[in-house]
């Protein structure tokens, strides 16, 4: 992941309820939720939530699909894993004891 990518991530995040909204995505897996139900589970005007998805989308950190006349939002996972391996890639100078799986970068034998 580019720098200026991650920065459109953290900035995404960077709003509660934007944060909210990605980690009740996570949790609701790749099926997804109705962008009403989002709104509803949060208190979050529609408009409002609106304007919070289509941030969340254009920086990587969820996927949108319409069914009918409902437009399902889920987190897209790939680019979730992308944002945390960026800001893992050097963890602990590769130290496995400490950053386990999230070590990303492993010096040549």
């Amino acid at each position: 992941m580019e720098i200026n990518l991650a920065c459109d991530a953290f900035s995404a995040l960077s709003q509660a309820s934007r944060l909210d909204v990605v980690r009740l995505l996570v949790k609701a897996g790749p099926t997804g939720t109705p962008a009403g139900e989002l709104a509803s589970a949060l208190g979050v005007p529609a408009p409002t939530m609106s304007f919070h998805l289509k941030e969340l989308e254009r920086a990587g950190l969820i996927l949108s699909r319409r069914e009918g006349r409902s437009v399902i939002y889920a987190a897209d996972y790939g680019g979730i894993r992308d944002l945390v391996d960026f800001l893992l890639a050097d963890c602990c100078q590769g130290d496995k004891r400490l950053c386990g799986p999230y070590v990303i970068k492993e010096e040549a034998i």
